[in-house]
């Protein structure tokens, strides 16, 4: 049975940085607070645009309770590209307004609002006419012009024309034979979990109550006016009712099951579209640049990420299990063909470390006219009191809260118009100094320098939370066993800091373990077990029952992997029972 640990309150006092402490304390006082205070503004949904959602009332000074069903960012929101980008393929299809929009929100992103967390990339483009070199660079000059106008942080280099040994030197995995040359061109890469983690203590430090494995079971209504939600605590087993003026909905593809909840439709479908990605080993390219490249039917990114690089993404229809979409043989096989028509060494499954799937939320009209849509995202309120938020993509997430949000005030008096363009996350400010300063941090704390960058690229400075606890601790200063990108540190801090209840939470959003290592994290999961163990309490059967769930998710998700398509990888991968709630049988 796991420990129940206190609540503790909130002072007035504290800091933005230690209200923004997602510790166990403060998962039981948010709840706390849910039980018996009413609230402005109810958000379901943790991923991106319900923890901007989130950040964007609070920050207006209304009061705000966030719940999420399993993890933040547990769905699409971890699943993505890892791009911050204004969509250059939208040019083609005239969606001027949807990438001007997302330029504006880039540059704000690796600006003001989170420069430790997202980085200008470099791409290259390969050529192989000379029409596809007049046109792309035609699309690619609209793009730098669209963004130089609409620029809100630092400027990122123009677009410029390779010839095919210049393409080559930048990118040397690059096939010869056809390549006529490429256009160099710029756009941003983040790490989507830690981005909407990151999001989620920034909403909590300007005072909204948050907590995860809280499962929305029913919504509360007076008439016709949705008045609240009623809740279970996964954790715990408990049910209570949250007290609300306006609900937001931010819950993407699980956006439909609201007219079951409400036994009514909600004026919007949305369509779940399945993105599978390959986590390949860096070794086995040969480049220092992103690549993007033509499909038959979209895009293909070949993008560097640390010591690894991502391939992706397919575009299919899915109608299966939502919680856990699946990638079968058939998305593994059809994206190593597609990069490898443009490699000069073929990539096989050996090369394959990892692979995730995650699911898009489109919006899908009854007619062809609101079918139109589903590049962009929409606001409804089906109901008196119940706002829907959904579409959009991750870059653009602060628009789509802003503009749910802006319906929510209009059943409040005197709200403030949002701010989150001008809002730093945390660990944003000073940033730029700490990074200027990370060879004398290093030489300070005993840590080489290439640690100390890790650090301030994943956390900012907060970076210096986590030195004070390896001083404090220096055991915590080792490399997590069979993962020795990641500190021992990192995984302590996940618990105290940023909300993480379960190995699955550490292992797959914490850290990228589960898709950046050959054994998908089941060399790390007992030591990563053993260290929250002694931050969460838990007891030996807690622990044994963490492990399990673990390795049995990875066995169902390799098992997945290797089935001919999506019904059998489905049925493979639902063979792991989901760990929360597991434990509420058992005690």
């Amino acid at each position: 049975m796991r420990t129940t640990v206190s609540p503790v309150r909130t002072k007035r006092n504290v800091s933005r940085f230690q209200a923004g402490a997602l510790s166990v304390e403060r998962r039981e006082n948010d709840l706390d607070r849910m039980r018996r205070e009413h609230f402005d503004v109810l958000v379901i949904g943790g991923g991106i645009t319900g923890a901007g959602a989130a950040l964007d009332a609070a920050s207006r000074g209304l009061s705000v309770a966030l719940v999420e069903a399993r993890d933040y960012a547990a769905g699409t929101s971890s699943r993505s590209s890892k791009l911050i980008h204004g969509g250059l393929r939208y040019l083609e299809q005239f969606e001027f307004g949807l990438v001007q929009e997302a330029l504006r929100e880039r540059g704000l992103m690796c600006g003001r609002i989170a420069p430790h967390l997202v980085k200008p990339l470099p791409f290259l483009a390969p050529l192989y006419s000379s029409f596809q070199r007049a046109y792309f660079g035609m699309g690619l000059a609209a793009y730098d012009t669209l963004a130089t106008a609409l620029n809100r942080g630092p400027s990122l280099p123009r677009h410029r024309h390779l010839s095919k040994r210049g393409a080559r030197r930048q990118f040397p995995g690059l096939a010869p034979e056809k390549l006529k040359g490429a256009i160099r061109y710029f756009d941003a890469q983040t790490d989507d979990a830690r981005y909407v983690v990151n999001l989620v203590r920034t909403a909590a430090s300007y005072g909204a109550a948050v907590a995860t494995s809280t499962r929305v079971v029913g919504l509360n209504r007076d008439a016709r006016q949705v008045t609240g939600a009623r809740v279970r605590d996964l954790e715990s087993g408990t049910e209570f009712d949250i007290s609300a003026t306006t609900v937001i909905a931010a819950t993407g593809v699980w956006s439909n099951d609201l007219s079951r909840m409400l036994g009514s439709r909600v004026g919007l479908r949305v369509r779940a579209s399945k993105g599978v990605h390959l986590v390949v080993k860096r070794s086995a390219i040969a480049g220092d640049t992103a690549v993007i490249l033509r499909t038959p039917s979209s895009v293909l990114f070949i993008l560097p990420w640390g010591g690894h690089w991502i391939i992706g993404t397919t575009d299919t229809d899915w109608t299966l299990d939502r919680d856990h979409p699946a990638a079968s043989a058939i998305d593994v096989a059809y994206l190593l063909e597609l990069a490898n028509r443009a490699l000069e060494r073929p990539l096989s499954l050996d090369d394959v470390e990892g692979v995730y799937a995650g699911l898009r939320p489109l919006l899908s009209g009854e007619d062809e006219d609101t079918s139109q849509l589903s590049r962009e995202h929409a606001v409804v309120e089906p109901m008196l009191g119940l706002l829907l938020v959904a579409g959009g993509k991750f870059t653009t997430y602060r628009v789509m809260a802003e503009d749910a949000v802006d319906r929510a005030a209009r059943r409040l008096h005197g709200v403030r118009r949002s701010r989150t363009a001008d809002i730093p996350l945390l660990g944003a400010d000073g940033y730029e100094s700490a990074w200027r300063d990370r060879s004398e941090i290093a030489q300070r704390v005993g840590l080489s320098t290439g640690v100390v960058e890790h650090l301030l690229n994943r956390y900012g400075t907060m970076t210096f939370d986590i030195l004070r606890l390896i001083a404090d601790r220096p055991e915590l200063r080792h490399p997590v066993e069979g993962a020795p990108e990641y500190l021992s540190a990192e995984i302590v801090y996940s618990v105290q800091s940023e909300g993480a209840l379960h190995a699955d939470d550490v292992l797959t959003r914490r850290t990228r373990i589960s898709v950046e290592t050959a054994h998908r994290g089941e060399n790390s999961v007992e030591h990563v077990v053993n260290l929250m163990a002694a931050e969460l309490g838990w007891s030996d059967e807690d622990r044994e029952r963490e492990i399990s769930h673990y390795l049995a998710r990875v066995a169902a998700e390799r098992d997945s992997q290797r089935q001919p398509d999506d019904a059998t990888a489905d049925a493979a991968r639902l063979g792991a029972e989901d760990v929360r709630g597991m434990s509420l049988s058992n005690n």
